[in-house]
């Protein structure tokens, strides 16, 4: 199984099941729309899709909020270039891409609650769960039906 997540080759031939690859594709894809939307419209995706309520002050902190958001969004957006490049030219390495995003949405899923159960910002600075918390659990049971399939031989 380790050949199939570190393979001693790095090319284009993935062997695992289809559905694996068409998977990435569509979750690198929605990834991808998603680090733009932090990236190049933080405002809209901080308080529209995120439910965070603007925070006021003098000076007003909240552009400071929205630069660390956009960063947020450049970091995943890098990540997500990292993948599209695995699409396209490194497809072996699918299986390793799935193991990374199944550490970050799992961590999301059981490493927040367990960390940082000192801390509730829902109802002082959100209007609701963000969109992230909530779908989680759900994208990690996605990821590990689909690194399974990733790891599945062809036949």
């Amino acid at each position: 199984m380790l050949n199939k997540i570190f393979p001693p080759m790095a090319d284009n031939n993935f062997s695992g099941h289809v559905i694996a690859f068409w998977g990435f594709i569509l979750f690198t894809g929605i990834m991808t729309w998603r680090s733009i939307v932090h990236m190049l419209f933080e405002k809209y995706g901080f308080h529209e899709i995120g439910n965070f309520i603007p925070i006021e002050g003098d000076p007003d902190p909240m552009l400071l909020i929205y630069r660390f958001f956009s960063l947020w969004g450049f970091a995943q957006l890098i990540f997500c270039l990292v993948c599209w490049v695995v699409i396209f030219r490194y497809r072996a390495l699918i299986p390793l891409m799935y193991l990374l995003w199944l550490f970050e949405w799992s961590f999301r899923t059981f490493g927040y609650p367990l960390i940082r159960e000192d801390i509730t910002i829902q109802g002082i600075y959100t209007l609701s769960a963000t969109p992230g918390a909530v779908g989680a659990p759900y994208v990690t049971f996605f990821l590990i039906i689909l690194f399974s399939l990733s790891l599945r031989q062809k036949k």
